[in-house]
């Protein structure tokens, strides 16, 4: 019998992360093009400048309402037409509002992205904020908030903003705002909100796809094109400031058989030279199944079905802006155990970090970082939609076009003793803030016996 010979591999062809191509339309719109052959589904991502800051005192969760209420029914559509013509196209179109502003998501067929985008920019051009469908959106959100409550893991992230920033910072709020604050919103104040953000100079549109054939220019100036407004006015972004005593906060839930563990403070976001050291140690500490948190507190101790670690940028100026700050990152340990399990979870996480600032990381596990964060970025990366949504990053946090291919080239330069000084710096065992979400009846004394900081108790 005769085979055929086995395959021989070929050579490892390069990989960067896509450069796009910068320019902007008549009306001030910022456009960001990126070409990529075969990726017949666009993706279209469009920053707006409206961020949480900018919200009028007592009406937390209006960015949220406007972007919500941005696909429901236009000057020339029904909310129910306006979403039939979306579905005709074979779109789909999301907004969601967060600290940096508003993003508007788009996904399309190449061939229908005339259509689609059409659709978007009568969305952003005229917006029917209709009082019936602002009412539902309100009763929707009001809805939210008491399964959020409920929520371990959402409860944590809340009570640790507040923990975390002065009472007088949009950022110790919820995000998507209260109970009270979402019950004044109403047609006038959307409109209001998005009369004085909503705008082509303060806003960029990212597009991602097979490009092949299709005249972006005439498209975008034929869509986005015919959306207009006054320029925007620059607005410096408050400083961003945080209180990171070492302290535990429990969040009592009676009869809780789990609790929800969040440790966090504020570090330095990707403007900081040491991003890629951060990036590289905290995935060391705690990104994946076998770093060190997972190894001692699920596969040796048996406490957690996963603990990560992890660096989220919040807000980020431009690094000449007036007000000379260039933002700020969560730094965080997410997880939960079982009750009985929390004390002795919380002394073997602390014994990590001890263990990790005394002896440092190995070279076997920055390299098996390097691997994982940086030899993964091709598959990550082979959607419109992840080219998209990463570019749309870069533009809200102020940073150039070539940021991400730098940042592969960066985490594969740095070295074991730098990633050990940027993640012990990051998570220092006495600067930390710890909010469990369980039941204090059973947990307080065992914590407080840990000495990792004051402990508290509230409610909710």
């Amino acid at each position: 019998m005769q085979y055929h010979p086995q395959p021989a591999p070929g050579a490892a062809r390069p990989w960067a992360f896509p450069a796009p191509d910068r320019g902007a339309l008549p009306n001030g719109l910022t456009v960001l093009r990126c070409h990529r052959p075969g990726q017949q589904v666009v993706a279209v991502e469009i920053f707006l400048d409206a961020p949480l800051d900018a919200e009028p005192e007592g009406l937390d969760g209006v960015a949220t309402i406007m972007s919500r209420a941005l696909s429901e029914g236009t000057d020339k559509h029904t909310a129910e037409e306006f979403a039939a013509e979306l579905e005709r196209c074979g779109a789909t179109l999301d907004a969601h509002a967060d600290h940096p502003g508003v993003r508007v998501s788009l996904e399309v067929p190449a061939s229908r992205l005339a259509k689609a985008l059409g659709l978007v920019a009568e969305a952003l051009r005229a917006p029917a904020f209709a009082d019936s469908e602002i009412e539902r959106l309100v009763s929707n959100r009001l809805d939210e908030i008491p399964h959020e409550q409920a929520n371990p893991a959402r409860r944590a992230a809340k009570q640790l903003s507040k923990e975390l920033f002065p009472a007088t910072s949009r950022m110790s709020r919820p995000r998507q705002g209260t109970e009270e604050t979402v019950e004044r919103i109403d047609s006038a104040a959307v409109r209001a909100f998005f009369d004085a953000h909503v705008r082509p100079s303060a806003a960029t549109a990212v597009v991602v796809g097979d490009l092949t054939g299709i005249d972006l220019d005439a498209l975008l100036a034929d869509t986005l094109g015919d959306w207009s407004g006054e320029a925007a006015e620059s607005r410096p972004a408050p400083p961003i400031t945080a209180d990171d005593t070492g302290r535990v906060v429990i969040v009592d839930r009676p009869g809780a058989v789990q609790t929800q563990l969040l440790i966090g403070r504020i570090g330095a976001d990707r403007h900081d030279s040491v991003w890629p050291a951060q990036v590289l140690g905290t995935y060391c500490l705690g990104g994946t199944l076998t770093s060190r948190l997972d190894r001692v507190l699920r596969e040796e101790k048996g406490y957690t079905y996963g603990v990560r670690a992890f660096a989220q940028v919040l807000r980020s100026s431009a690094p000449d802006s007036a007000s000379g700050a260039t933002g700020a990152a969560m730094l965080a340990i997410s997880g939960s155990v079982d009750t009985e399990s929390t004390g002795p979870a919380l002394k073997d996480l602390w014994t990590v970090l001890r263990t990790l600032a005394a002896e440092g990381l190995t070279d076997e596990e920055r390299e098996t970082a390097v691997q994982n964060l940086v030899g993964v970025a091709p598959l990550k990366f082979e959607t419109a939609a992840s080219v998209a949504g990463t570019l749309a990053d870069q533009v809200e946090q102020h940073l150039p076009d070539d940021y991400q291919a730098q940042l592969y080239a960066r985490l594969a330069e740095t070295g074991t003793v730098e990633a050990t000084a940027a993640v012990v710096n990051a998570f220092p065992g006495d600067r930390l803030v710890t909010i469990l979400v369980g039941d204090a009846a059973r947990i307080e004394e065992p914590v407080r016996a840990l000495g990792i900081g004051d402990v508290s108790v509230v409610t909710g």
